[in-house]
């Protein structure tokens, strides 16, 4: 009796030990971070983890800059993918991330958006009219680029900052003329709502997206970046040979919508992921100069001056 009653007091001093002993990792991410959303839907991540000790917490955002935010701020420690726009503003505020992943150009998978019988018909259009964009996100520079190259600038337009639903509530009630969105929000506003495309990001901007982590806590955790970063690489390969399967686990998870709408909308994403690269950040420094001439941005910044983490190879 003894005996067992001795090692029910071991085992109760050594569970609390066991317990503290394992790691969470915090991870936030968006509707539209399609690779991460499937490994959390099935389980891959966790079960890739779990072999370490360590367990998965889910946080989700709106959209990206405030989950960049938060990042920023160590409220998570790592961030599903983000529009190539966003991680500019963080940088400009002084952040300190860790690039580790990338996803490879998807220029038509963000566009400008009216109304089916909306009058507007080119770019040029636009001028003095209202339109719906989230702040940051990768339709933002396709906005400044659209306009650029059609001889008009920023102030030829007034924003509306809303997020992807607001945007598109705006833009059915007529509050807003044009709305500039991404994926699957642009698809599933094509077929629902009829609307109409003036443009996408084909030849304007490329949209890569980037994942990103805490400098403090990526410096410490290599290892764990590398089985994401893992992970990704074959969540990017089952979506791809899997695209019915895949678009319905994720019509659920975005806002119920029809599978076949989801497969069009990931038909526009490469799902590529790939190391991130100096050269890669190019069209960041293209983005950055363009917010900054804009205002948008507070200083000038080098999106190259960053810090990468390389999977081994």
């Amino acid at each position: 009796m003894r005996l067992f009653r001795g090692l029910l007091l071991a085992a109760a001093l050594i569970a609390p030990a066991v317990q503290a002993a394992q790691q969470t990792i915090r991870i936030g991410y968006q509707k539209s971070s399609t690779l991460l959303m499937l490994a959390k839907q099935q389980g891959t991540l966790e079960q890739a983890l779990a072999s370490h000790n360590i367990r998965v917490k889910w946080h989700e955002f709106s959209s990206g800059l405030p989950l960049l935010e938060a990042l920023n701020l160590n409220n998570i420690d790592i961030s599903a993918d983000v529009a190539d726009t966003v991680p500019v503003f963080i940088q400009a505020a002084g952040g300190e991330l860790i690039w580790f992943a990338r996803e490879a150009p998807s220029p038509r998978a963000q566009a400008i958006v009216v109304a089916a019988n909306s009058p507007l018909r080119r770019i040029q259009d636009l001028k003095g009219r209202k339109i719906a964009v989230t702040k940051a996100a990768g339709s933002y520079y396709l906005l400044i680029a659209a306009l650029k190259q059609a001889g008009l600038s920023f102030s030829d337009i007034t924003p509306a900052w809303l997020t992807p639903a607001d945007g598109r509530a705006a833009l059915e009630s007529g509050s807003v003329d044009a709305w500039v969105t991404w994926e699957p929000f642009v698809t599933s506003a094509r077929i629902q709502q009829h609307v109409r495309i003036l443009t996408d990001g084909e030849g304007l901007a490329d949209y890569q997206r980037y994942y990103l982590a805490s400098r403090a806590w990526g410096k410490d955790n290599p290892q764990v970046l590398a089985i994401v970063w893992q992970t990704l690489r074959q969540e990017a390969d089952w979506i791809k040979q899997n695209p019915h399967q895949a678009a319905k686990l994720l019509a659920p998870l975005w806002g119920n919508l029809a599978p076949d709408i989801v497969e069009q909308a990931n038909a526009r994403r490469s799902y590529q992921v790939e190391p991130v690269t100096r050269e890669s950040l190019k069209e960041q420094q293209s983005i950055a100069d363009a917010f900054f001439d804009a205002r948008l941005l507070p200083r000038r910044i080098d999106t190259r001056a960053v810090e990468i983490w390389y999977p081994a190879p």
